[in-house]
């Protein structure tokens, strides 16, 4: 269980209905609404299978599953703080390649 030390204090808004259906959850397991809210939160929490997806793609794009090209972009932004790049507009690509 939590202890005072690692406690974080969050204020919550709830439906009046919910609140009124929580209250009756709680009364009918002996426990305030506070304590019945906290450990639900928790137990919830605790079972919850989070995955975390380090492809950065909104799309998911299978690119960005390629450690390669992962590297390579991560190279590219290194670069770029270390001054050995510079910035270049779609119109200077497109210039680059002919079009």
């Amino acid at each position: 269980m939590a202890t005072a030390l690692n406690i974080k204090r969050k204020n919550i808004d709830l439906p009046t209905d919910i609140l009124r259906k929580l209250s009756i959850m709680a009364a009918s397991a002996g426990k305030s609404l506070k304590k019945y809210i906290e450990e639900t939160m928790i137990e919830k929490a605790n079972n919850a299978n989070i995955t975390v997806y380090e492809n950065p793609s909104p799309s998911g794009d299978p690119w960005f599953d390629d450690p390669e090209n992962i590297a390579m972009v991560m190279e590219g932004i290194e670069d770029m703080k270390a001054g050995r790049g510079r910035e270049v507009t779609s119109e200077e690509i497109r210039n680059m390649l002919g079009q």
